[in-house]
């Protein structure tokens, strides 16, 4: 059983859904003044065996992968525990949204390895239903953010993350190729398959991990000494369960079966007849979700509801899946091959908190929420949680940031992943409009499996309940068979009708929502909010309870950066770039986007001079109207000496937009303060400032120092 323990006599156990210590009192307050960071820098820590690292992830999905990957270039040695042996080829999330393909740009290339790896865009842009080819047709225009959405397996994904991993130095070992001695034992830049979290105990500097592991068929514990435990481990997260932080929201949404296969012979089918990334089936054998994960190679997987306890997943045999397959594609492709069965339940929660155990366990990704699988939120709201992490933690293990800084992290994302929740089970509720419209209402189904529980479940074997549910499923199926569902069947006819206006309507499943995936804001965290803040996520609920889907560029505090394309002036580089690239990508660096004017340079001035005394990495970017002449672009350098990090660039508008400050709806005499997370955190109007020094102390001393 996973435990968790308190350093020394004091233990930590759960209360009412609270952590909570006994022990001594004195004991209690040594815990809370050590510092955080005490040996984030790595080393001995008194104990000759017990390997000491600043962070500790546990899992190596893509959220685990990133987290790793951001942490190492910023420079904080890590180590990833992963329980299972090898990495799992069953395909799970498939879709990544802009804003998670903005962040992958900036991962060596990662962006640009997807999108020539990825099938061809038109071989998925729409959504189909079994009655009509209508579907959500997705958008792939460029003038809101310098990437397009992708259609492109997780476990691909998980591939090439270890490949860029392996690229910096990251290692994947086996329990094999560890052995069990911990002298002299170097875990950093480790990803340790077959280590399970079991244990944790909290110590004077930092956490003692027990990780448990099958070595020649024997379990045995390695100890691990780490300042952070980040639990990345999913949404039956062990991190969780050892911290005793509980999820809040939605249970048992659905049980489904996802049946992973390939078929090669329905590939080219829907490559040729009917392209599209999600397959919506409803007829009187079976229903079901099909998602082609890649047509070209013939990689699908199939989700399939089911209703314990007269339907068990043990029911769903190879044989019985491959029958279900077929009477879902309407007739037999030679060469079904399943591969994988798995059972999985949809859940809409988010955890209670995301930071515990005295500030030493950090949730993050689907172990922190649980999201319907409709809007493909999931993973993307995930690797925005590391993204956002990351570079916190580098400032805090630099010295520069306080520990208040990780509180940061959960007030800005936690809000975020309970929108997405919303969302998404807004979202899978309008998926389940097409099949009500047709008189198959999954509610129905659902209290047709309730009733059958509470007045047969003690009274009739199993076996015969499950005949009882799935002949009333059958007689509700048949609501879409060629006898009703057609123009010349009055209940037919009104019903193709019903299904149209949805569909024209848009109000069926949605994949882009680019008004959430580019316009959420952060209020409280790491920013200076402003004053006069217009829009609160009570607003925002109320333009989503609209359905509004439109991205509007802002530069108010805590807004993603606007992107306008940009071209570098006074040098010879003649291509252009995104505004998101002023912001480095290699290291965490602040950015202060100006306007040529005077009282913008000296605010930057003071910037500069002040960002030195903390030691926080920032760079000027001054933004020229289109046309601009070298003789003038020259002027910065007088304006900014002696500084010499700043970067001149000018305009690349497209039409409508005039400028890049009319498109965020600001003046240039605006100054806007941008995160390493591309997120901005300050705004003023330089002309309103009237003392530079002060204001900009005022800015960085209350969040990072």
């Amino acid at each position: 059983m996973p435990s968790i323990a308190g350093a020394g006599g004091g233990r930590l156990f759960s209360v009412n859904g609270a952590a909570a210590y006994w022990g001594s009192s004195r004991r209690r307050l040594l815990l809370l003044q050590r510092p955080l960071f005490s040996s984030l820098a790595g080393g001995g820590t008194g104990d000759d065996v017990t390997p000491h690292l600043p962070v500790v992830i546990v899992g190596a999905g893509p959220v685990g992968l990133v987290l790793s990957f951001l942490l190492t270039k910023f420079g904080i040695k890590c180590a990833v525990l992963e329980k299972n042996v090898e990495f799992t080829r069953h395909p799970r999330a498939h879709f990544i949204n802009n804003r998670t393909m903005e962040i992958f740009r900036k991962l060596d290339g990662l962006a640009g390895d997807i999108e020539r790896s990825q099938p061809p865009v038109d071989l998925w842009r729409k959504f189909v239903y079994c009655t009509s080819l209508s579907g959500s047709i997705l958008d792939f225009d460029k003038i809101i953010s310098p990437i397009s959405v992708a259609h492109f397996s997780q476990h691909k994904l998980v591939d090439l993350l270890l490949k860029k991993l392996d690229g910096i130095g990251f290692q994947t070992c086996l329990p094999g190729d560890i052995g069990s001695s911990t002298q002299d034992l170097v875990l950093e830049n480790k990803i340790l398959m077959g280590h399970e979290c079991s244990s944790v105990q909290l110590t004077d500097k930092g956490i003692l991990i027990g990780a448990s592991f099958n070595e020649a068929g024997r379990m045995q514990e390695r100890k691990i000494h780490c300042g952070l435990l980040l639990g990345a481990d999913g949404a039956r997260s062990t991190v969780r369960e050892l911290a005793g932080i509980h999820m809040k929201g939605q249970r048992d949404l659905q049980k489904l079966v996802s049946v992973h296969f390939r078929s090669k012979d329905l590939g080219k089918y829907l490559s040729r007849e009917r392209p599209g990334m999600l397959f919506f089936i409803f007829n009187p054998g079976a229903i079901g979700v099909l998602v082609a994960h890649d047509l070209e190679h013939g990689e699908f997987v199939l989700q399939i509801p089911f209703y314990p306890p007269q339907q068990m997943f043990e029911d769903f045999s190879t044989k019985i899946c491959e029958e279900i397959i077929v009477k879902l594609v309407g007739w037999e492709p030679s060469d079904v091959q399943v591969l994988d069965i798995k059972p999985w339940v949809m859940h809409a929660e988010v955890a209670e908190k995301y930071i515990g155990c005295d500030n030493r366990i950090i949730l993050v990704g689907d172990a922190a929420h649980r999201f319907p699988p409709a809007g493909g939120f999931g993973m993307n709201t995930g690797v925005q949680d590391a993204h956002n992490l990351a570079w916190k933690l580098c400032l805090l293990q630099n010295g520069v940031a306080s520990p208040s800084i990780l509180q940061t992290y959960e007030s800005e994302r936690r809000p975020v992943a309970i929108f997405n929740t919303e969302l998404s089970v807004e979202n899978f509720k309008a998926a389940m409009s097409i099949p009500a419209a047709l008189g198959l209402d999954p509610t129905v189904a659902n209290s047709v499996h309730q009733v059958i529980n509470s007045s047969l479940g003690s009274v009739i074997p199993r076996n015969l309940q499950k005949s009882v549910l799935e002949g009333l499923f059958s007689i509700g199926r048949a609501q879409v068979s060629d006898y009703i569902l057609n123009e010349k069947n009055p209940l037919g006819s009104l019903r193709l009708a019903r299904l149209r206006s949805i569909l024209d309507e848009g109000k069926s499943l949605q994949l882009q929502f680019p008004a959430e995936d580019l316009g959420f804001r952060y209020e409280l965290g790491a920013l200076v909010a402003e004053d006069c803040a217009e829009t609160t996520y009570e607003a925002e609920k109320q333009k989503h309870s609209k359905r509004s889907r439109e991205y509007i560029p802002s530069a108010k505090a805590g807004s993603r950066l606007p992107h306008m394309l940009m071209r570098a002036l006074s040098t010879s580089n003649e291509g252009v770039f995104s505004t998101l690239d002023l912001v480095n990508g290699d290291k965490p660096e602040f950015a202060l986007i100006i306007a040529p004017l005077k009282v913008s340079y000296e605010l930057a001035r003071a910037m500069l001079k002040i960002a030195d005394e903390l030691k926080l990495p920032t760079k000027i970017c001054v933004i020229w109207p289109q046309g601009s002449v070298d003789a003038k672009v020259k002027g910065s350098r007088s304006e900014l000496a002696p500084w010499t990090n700043y970067v001149d660039v000018e305009e690349v508008p497209r039409a409508p937009v005039n400028s890049w400050w009319e498109m965020c709806q600001i003046t240039s005499k605006s100054v806007i303060l941008v995160r390493p997370d591309e997120h901005i955190a300050w705004r003023t109007e330089s002309d309103r400032v009237t003392d530079a020094d002060s204001e900009v102390r005022r800015v960085f001393l209350k969040f990072y120092v």
